[in-house]
C-alpha cells in the first residue's frame, strides 16, 4: 500500500506556520505510537503520515502560548 503524504498547501489550510505544523505534527505522532505499542497489529501507515492526514483534515486542535518560548 502506498500512501503519499497530503500537499504543504492543504496541509497550511489548517494551521499559521510551518513551526506549527512540525510541532503539532511531531506529538500527535508521538501519541499515534505510544498507542501502538499497547496493540501488535501490523498497521502499514506510520505516525507521522497519520497525524499529517489528521491535520489536512482538521482534525486536530491546538493553542498557541501567549506569553511565546523564553
Amino acid at each position: 500500500m502506498n500512501v503519499n503524504q497530503p500537499g504543504l498547501d492543504v496541509l497550511m489550510k489548517n494551521v499559521d506556520s510551518k513551526y506549527t505544523l512540525v510541532v503539532v505534527a511531531a506529538k500527535r505522532a508521538r501519541q499515534l505510537t505510544e498507542k501502538e505499542k499497547d496493540r501488535d497489529e501490523e498497521n502499514p501507515v506510520k505516525p507521522v503520515t497519520k497525524a499529517l492526514y489528521e491535520v489536512a483534515e482538521g482534525l486536530l486542535n491546538y493553542e498557541r502560548p501567549k506569553g511565546g518560548i523564553k
